[in-house]
Formats: C-alpha cells, sequence, structure tokens
C-alpha cells in the first residue's frame, strides 16, 4: 500500500481529470458535427 502517498494521488486525479476532459471534448464534439446545420451566432 505504498500508493498512498500525496504524489501519486494527485497523478492519478490528473489522469482522471485529463480523460475526463478527452471524453467531455469528444462528446462536444460530436454534438457540434451534428449542428452543423444550424448557423452559430
Amino acid at each position: 500500500m505504498g500508493d498512498k502517498s500525496p504524489k501519486t494521488k494527485n497523478k492519478q486525479a490528473a489522469q482522471k481529470q485529463a480523460k475526463a476532459n478527452t471524453a467531455a471534448k469528444q462528446k462536444n464534439d460530436n454534438k457540434a458535427a451534428k449542428q452543423t446545420v444550424k448557423p452559430k451566432r
């Protein structure tokens, strides 16, 4: 159980955040691709 150090926790949190950001970005890109018919104002 040596992975309880704050350093590893921060690393894991950063990786989790990056993954979530990528997933959200892909979702938004897909949404935008579907709504290309609507003009953006």
